[in-house]
């Protein structure tokens, strides 16, 4: 189970919260124990605003079953079939995948997926870099250190809230030196626009968000989504929930939270997880700059550096 800092009445938190089993718009939280499958027919057409999802990416985990890659595709295109008919109009899609690996040859399941998602009209607003710098190490190939994040929308009328994921400005001091507007300043105060490669810590053994999960995606990496495609009180769904993260995003956002997850060890985990983040007690890694800027300075968190020493860049 998931660590805390002290035992909880986790009885007396969930009836605060009221986790139910079978999908309402009403609910704050709906989890459901079982196939994706089953779950999504029971779920009305246009009643969620945003998809995020990590399936399985049939490397033989211990979730998975390990399926031929056509087979594979085939199963994924029914649950994307299926959270096409329950999105929005101006709803989002992510799917977050890595790579499919078979003798040492890796194959992009993005690509394989892409297709999917076009026979359904939808359309590709971003194809996100995750890039992560700690994972496996390889000796035949380059040690894998990026995943990917396809962005469909249903039509061209879709939530995208800028403002609310903004990041720091490298050098939040710069100006303009000449022309008309000389002496003000050159960036955006409220920061500027993440683009769409990420630099966020995956989720490994001395992450604080860690559980018994092989491939836990990281709260930041889907806050960024929740916050930037849906609004306050809309309904985000996660049809491979995992121990929960996209859920809990979606609660300490003020979110509505839905997900399914087959394994009943990983579905109580997320209801747990739910609960302590509905209280504000889950420990969770906030969605920090890899620099910390300081005026013309960026501390950068350099691996190959003591101390983070300071680094002098010029403009």
């Amino acid at each position: 189970m998931i660590k805390a800092e002290k035992q909880l009445d986790l009885s007396s938190i969930n009836k605060s919260l009221k986790i139910k089993n079978n999908f309402s718009i009403e609910n704050l939280a709906t989890l459901y124990n079982g196939d994706c499958l089953d779950f999504l027919k029971t779920i009305p057409d246009k009643s969620i605003q945003l998809v995020v999802t990590s399936p399985p990416y049939n490397v033989g985990k211990a979730y998975e079953k390990k399926l031929r890659l056509e087979q594979y595709i085939a199963e994924q295109r029914k649950v994307i079939d299926e959270c096409v008919r329950v999105l929005k109009d101006e709803g989002s899609i992510c799917w977050e995948v890595g790579n499919y690996v078979d003798n040492g040859e890796i194959i992009p399941l993005d690509i394989l997926l892409y297709d999917a998602f076009r026979q359904n009209d939808l359309q590709l607003r971003n194809r996100i870099i995750w890039h992560f710098r700690h994972g496996l190490h390889c000796s035949k190939r380059f040690s894998g250190r990026y995943e990917t994040i396809l962005w469909f929308t249903k039509t061209d009328n879709y939530t995208f809230n800028l403002d609310a994921i903004r990041v720091p400005q490298k050098y939040p001091g710069k100006k303009y030196f000449k022309g008309s507007k000389v002496g003000e300043y050159s960036c955006n105060p409220n920061g500027k626009n993440p683009s769409d490669v990420w630099d966020i810590p995956n989720v490994k053994s001395n992450h604080v968000e860690k559980t018994v999960h092989p491939c836990q995606f990281p709260i930041a990496l889907v806050q960024r989504l929740i916050l930037s495609l849906s609004n306050e009180n809309d309904i985000v769904f996660d049809p491979f929930l995992g121990v929960g993260s996209t859920a809990v995003a979606a609660i300490i956002n003020n979110r509505n939270a839905v997900g399914s997850e087959l394994l009943k060890e990983y579905y109580d985990i997320a209801c747990e997880r739910v609960t302590l983040a509905h209280k504000g007690l889950l420990k969770i890694r906030p969605d920090a700059p890899v620099y910390e800027p300081i005026g013309n300075l960026s501390i950068t968190k350099n691996p190959f550096l003591l101390n983070n020493e300071v680094i002098h860049e010029n403009y």
